[in-house]
């Protein structure tokens, strides 16, 4: 579901600009792809391997990229709907190397991560997809934390930033600061709190998710974004089935100065562009 202040585009495939694409996005299993590079130096960054990977190939194969492309992986953190079990092997043609914050080795460890090409991380900038700069801020989610990135992308008519938060519980004044303007932002907006007060859900559960250690409402994400302004395009990931509807996130959105696309648990979304404001700009 795209915003009609301005959609996401089909035509500006990653041979064009650097692009987001979400393969999928909820409870069941998170991963997205962002392509970075043009022509022979094209490279696949995946965010996430919530998704089986027999699930991921064939959706990657369905955009016309081979899991034989993918070069880096980063994980926000190792729930399983962001770190699929069937990861702790080596599928076969995944090269990648896995980026894994400090907080999380020993868990990756234990979950036979650590079996891929790994390199852990923490607040220092580090390279990705060999053009891209990837830094990360931690907040709470349950007991480990999660990772969000900004990612500053090499652009035709200067970098471009896209920022990536899930899983975040609360929206602190650093995460703001870490994401603050970036032209495209995918960010939760993981419930509507009638709907999660009205659940059938275990009380254990829903104060898990509503504590500000677990996930963000819709009325927090929208307020989270509005403090980061975002310049271009908002993401919206990780919708509860149970608990959530897209037209409930539309309605908070509509009207806004950026396009937004809702996010699937099952299908991916179009492509995204993530270009440079002045990029952008000369683009429409």
């Amino acid at each position: 579901m795209e915003g009609l202040a301005r959609r996401s585009e089909r035509g500006a495939g990653p041979d064009h600009v650097p692009a987001l694409c979400v393969l999928a996005s909820s409870s069941s299993g998170n991963c997205s792809v962002l392509v970075v590079g043009r022509g022979v130096e094209r490279r696949v960054v995946l965010l996430d391997l919530g998704l089986s990977p027999r699930k991921t190939a064939k959706l990657l194969g369905s955009l016309g990229l081979g899991i034989e492309m993918v070069s880096d992986v980063l994980l926000t953190h190792l729930d399983s709907d962001h770190a699929h079990s069937g990861w702790s092997g080596r599928p076969r043609d995944f090269r990648a190397t896995l980026h894994v914050h400090r907080r999380h080795r020993g868990r990756g460890e234990r979950a036979g991560l650590m079996h891929h090409r790994v390199e852990v991380f923490d607040a220092d900038p580090f390279v990705v997809g060999s053009c891209a700069i990837a830094q990360a801020h931690t907040v709470e989610h349950d007991e480990l934390g999660v990772a969000a990135f900004r990612i500053d992308l090499p652009g035709a008519a200067g970098p471009a930033r896209l920022g990536y938060a899930t899983d975040v519980g609360r929206a602190t004044p650093g995460l703001v600061d870490h994401l603050a303007g970036v032209d495209v932002l995918a960010i939760e907006s993981n419930y509507c709190p009638r709907m999660q007060i009205a659940s059938d859900r275990p009380e254990m559960l829903k104060r898990r998710i509503m504590d500000g250690a677990g996930h963000l409402s819709n009325e927090q994400c929208a307020e989270t974004v509005h403090a980061i302004e975002p310049a271009d395009h908002v993401v919206f990931l990780h919708l509860s089935r149970e608990c959530n509807r897209p037209e409930l996130v539309s309605r908070l959105h509509e009207g806004a100065d950026y396009g937004f696309t809702i996010a699937s648990p099952d299908e991916p979304t179009r492509w995204v562009p993530v270009r440079s404001v002045r990029e952008a700009a000369c683009g429409r």
